[in-house]
């Protein structure tokens, strides 16, 4: 355990956390011929290659031998940088001693970072300052390490100055690592704790579990009990990643290694849970991660109603991978059966999607998404909608409490006035203002319905890309909302019904309706496209019908025998009309999440 240093790495998206895992993999000997020229190592999924993100946290286990001879075991837990996934970093930052924050040396402190630097010193982990790429010509080391001293507040004395892709520093860092990083803590003697880091499916081996060994040790054909669900395994294999998997005889006190226990129910060992020994089991449980609150929802359809149930496994199967995303089953008139989904914000609901489409083959409708509206009826009874098709009647209605999220952001000054009029619009309160240098606080309270479609981007393309952003739930307050239904030849659409406030609902209204009349195919019977409020029609529009020539072949004779087949028309497609299904194409679902308030 002398030997043994458990460290992260916080950094925001784009600082170069992947490329500086990459290099420190290198030079450890993590890298061997089946993996040599493959970048961004410990992102395994081809999603965070392409989006050149990290979105599930990864384990590495490395040897590293140190200028003064000794040999270290190093496991070094990836973590992801985006808003999103934060609840990835605290679980990877709990299985750890230390931590490297890592900061762009050209772009400098970023919101993001700093949210996950202050879970980390709350955390009581010792935080090694990083100034990365400093190979660039824009590069600015010292006036970076300058922000982080004033921004974050922490000790930059001996911040190294590295650069990952040239391999500058790498070497410093390991060896700041291991005399600053302290042993981990924990009785090799004492009955078995393992915490459950995560935990993923695979076809042939089932559940395998990461786990990090807190008391005790556990060995290759020991009988565990998972302490909440009080179920009993036996551990057939065990081992670590260096990045590949390799299988060994034990995992000992303070290491970082995976389990197969022929878990096939995926709730059989939650991740948070504590594993010990069936024979002289720990008393108490660890202390695990506090479940975490979806912020969006939207309802999931499948295309074709033959995918329902590999729908439902897939969800199943990444539900045990992603502990934040929660389902639950649904029906809806328009669309059939499907799922209403909770995620932790926009990205993390597209990553969900793309990710159901790539890896199960399913062809998907996705709904407006929507947040958590708390609602005090007249009987004073409260209660929370994600839904805006289960709202009650608004006779019943006594006020609306919609959730506000507390935004920290981050960036130049040059573009404060830009920004605060983006965060007027979109219905904030300041709260506070701060400026470092060149660089600008701004706390806002802000609706959580006006940032989760397009806030980040629209705040991006202000700031011309320097601006960062950090949020949190703060509370429900009361607010004048109203629910917007979609009519289709008077038939409402519910998974097109959305909860808008009132002072911009005759422009979303508008915007929906003209949307949807260029998105849905003309018919052979007019289409009456409407949106409102109550029983109040505010935006209407009508897709004109086909029009067959009925007289084509009509060349001569009385004129009561056109009017006849002109009739005839007339009341086919007035019965037409009656019985007859629109077809709502997937992309009209798709454009109603980038109708926003401009």
């Amino acid at each position: 355990m002398k030997y043994i240093r458990n460290f992260s790495i916080i950094a925001h998206v784009d600082h170069g956390k992947s490329t500086l895992s990459d290099r420190i993999i290198q030079l450890c000997n993590g890298i061997d011929n089946s993996i040599k020229g493959v970048s961004q190592i410990l992102d395994s999924m081809d999603i965070e290659r392409e989006r050149g993100i990290t979105i599930k946290a990864q384990s590495v286990t490395l040897f590293y031998k140190s200028l003064d001879g000794s040999k270290y075991q190093l496991n070094l837990i990836d973590t992801p940088g985006h808003v999103d996934f934060s609840y990835e970093v605290s679980r990877s930052l709990s299985a750890c001693e230390g931590a490297l924050l890592i900061v762009d040396s050209s772009q400098g402190v970023e919101a993001q970072t700093l949210a996950n630097c202050y879970t980390a010193i709350e955390m009581d982990l010792v935080v090694i300052p990083v100034v990365n790429k400093i190979d660039l010509l824009s590069s600015d080391p010292e006036r970076v390490i300058k922000d982080i001293s004033n921004i974050i507040g922490i000790d930059v004395t001996n911040t190294i100055k590295c650069s990952a892709k040239t391999g500058i520093g790498i070497r410093d860092i390991l060896e700041k690592i291991v005399k600053n990083i302290p042993m981990p803590l924990g009785d090799p003697h004492n009955p078995l704790q393992a915490l459950i880091i995560d935990s993923w499916f695979n076809n042939y081996s089932g559940v395998v579990l990461l786990l990090r060994i807190k008391n005790g040790c556990l060995k290759q054909g020991d009988k565990i009990k998972i302490m909440s669900t009080k179920k009993i395994y036996t551990a057939e294999k065990l081992g670590i990643f260096t990045p590949k998997k390799i299988t060994c005889k034990q995992l000992s006190c303070g290491e970082v290694g995976w389990i197969i226990c022929s878990i096939k129910d995926i709730h059989g060992a939650p991740v948070g849970d504590t594993i010990t020994h069936l024979k002289n089991p720990a008393k108490t449980a660890l202390i695990g991660f506090q479940k975490i609150k979806p912020q969006v929802y939207s309802s999931i359809f499948p295309v074709s109603s033959e995918d329902y149930k590999l729908l439902q496994c897939s969800l199943e199967k990444l539900c045990l991978n992603d502990s934040s995303l929660f389902y639950e089953k649904e029906v809806s008139e328009a669309l059939g059966f499907g799922f209403r989904c909770g995620f932790l914000g926009l990205l993390h609901m597209e990553i969900i999607q793309e990710r159901l489409e790539r890896e199960y083959n399913l062809n998907l409708i996705v709904t407006n998404p929507t947040v958590v509206y708390e609602i005090k009826t007249l009987q004073e009874k409260i209660i929370y909608i994600d839904n805006p098709s289960k709202l009650p009647s608004i006779n019943y209605i006594k006020y609306f409490k919609e959730p506000i999220a507390e935004c920290y952001m981050l960036f130049p000054k040059k573009h404060l006035g830009k920004i605060i009029q983006l965060c007027i619009e979109r219905r904030g309160i300041q709260k506070d203002i701060k400026y470092y240098d060149n660089q600008v606080a701004l706390i806002y309270n802000i609706p959580m319905a006006e940032i989760i479609v397009d806030f980040f981007d629209k705040l991006k393309s202000f700031s011309h890309g320097y601006a960062s952003l950090d949020y949190q739930f703060k509370n429900f307050q009361k607010a004048d909302l109203i629910r917007l239904d979609i009519l289709i030849n008077s038939i409402k659409v519910d998974a097109l019904s959305i909860i808008s406030h009132r002072s911009n609902m005759r422009y979303r209204a508008k915007k929906i309706v003209e949307k949807m009349k260029n998105l849905i195919p003309r018919q052979q019977f007019d289409i009456v496209i409407q949106a409102a409020v109550h029983k109040n029609i505010i935006a209407r529009s009508t897709i004109k019908q086909l029009r067959k020539n009925v007289l084509a072949k009509c060349y001569g004779g009385d004129v009561t025998r056109k009017k006849k087949l002109l009739q005839k028309q007339k009341e086919g497609k007035k019965r037409m009309k009656k019985i007859g299904n629109v077809e709502i194409p997937k992309t009209a679902f798709l454009s109603i999440l980038h109708i926003n308030k401009n």
